[in-house]
């Protein structure tokens, strides 16, 4: 019962967050790249932190470090490789981009109802196995979730929706996490060791948005303070996940 509660909980935090696009509403363009800049640099510390600190080791632990994981660690870096090429979802970190037609509004929102609903799956597996591991890839989800949801929110005003039903929509796809929560507690409890196979999955997944998708953006600065503040924040990203052992 207490997985449900923490589950229901941290899927209903990371649902607001899709919320957060109307805070940038009025902010100039060069503003929202340099705040954004920074939150993808920590949440690629984040995710890169929570994958070698937390849910590797989880792996270990679980299924032991042989083909079986292996492959699994390889399902979870294609799995987020087919989203990106074959439902045409990426991150998008800016608020607009010219390179998007008009229908990017409707594929963009497809492919983050999917995405939400594997990252929902992933906090339920996280609890499953256990309280601390679901809350440090709760926080791992989070911090890449806020600069993707104020990309999501600025590529559908981009694509010609209204700035209340882009909010309306980024919500609701939002909510798909909660059908992937639900899911998988109701059937990893029926089916053993489902949730071990999601603990590698999630990491591969991680490992694949931080190195293919996050860090390009980030190679983009090319100053050299800002690049070194980047780095600095990184680091602080992956601090927490240490810090996050160092309490358990």
């Amino acid at each position: 019962m207490i997985e449900w509660i923490y589950t229901l909980g941290s899927v209903f935090l990371v649902s607001i967050i899709s919320l957060i696009g109307i805070f940038t509403i009025y902010m100039k363009v060069e503003k929202i790249k340099e705040i954004t800049s920074f939150l993808v640099s920590f949440a690629v510390g984040a995710l890169l932190g929570d994958a070698f600190i937390h849910l590797i080791p989880e792996v270990g632990e679980t299924l032991g470090f042989g083909l079986k994981s292996s492959l699994l660690f390889l399902t979870g870096i294609f799995v987020f490789f087919i989203l990106e090429k074959f439902i045409s979802w990426r991150h998008c970190h800016v608020p607009t981009c010219k390179t998007h037609p008009h229908p990017v509004g409707l594929m963009n929102i497809i492919g983050d109802g999917v995405h939400n609903f594997i990252d929902g799956t992933l906090i339920a597996g996280s609890y499953m196995i256990s309280i601390p591991l679901g809350i440090s890839t709760t926080i791992a989800i989070l911090l890449h979730e806020i600069p993707q949801e104020i990309g999501d929110f600025g590529i559908l005003i981009h694509a010609g929706y209204t700035k209340r039903k882009a909010l309306l929509l980024n919500f609701v796809t939002a909510l798909s996490a909660l059908l992937g929560a639900v899911l998988t507690l109701l059937v990893g409890s029926k089916f053993i060791g489902l949730n071990e196979m999601l603990i590698p999955i999630a990491a591969g997944g991680f490992i694949y948005i931080a190195a293919a998708d996050l860090i390009p953006e980030l190679h983009k600065e090319t100053k050299p303070t800002k690049s070194l503040i980047q780095l600095l924040i990184m680091l602080l990203g992956i601090g927490i996940m240490v810090l996050l052992v160092v309490l358990e």
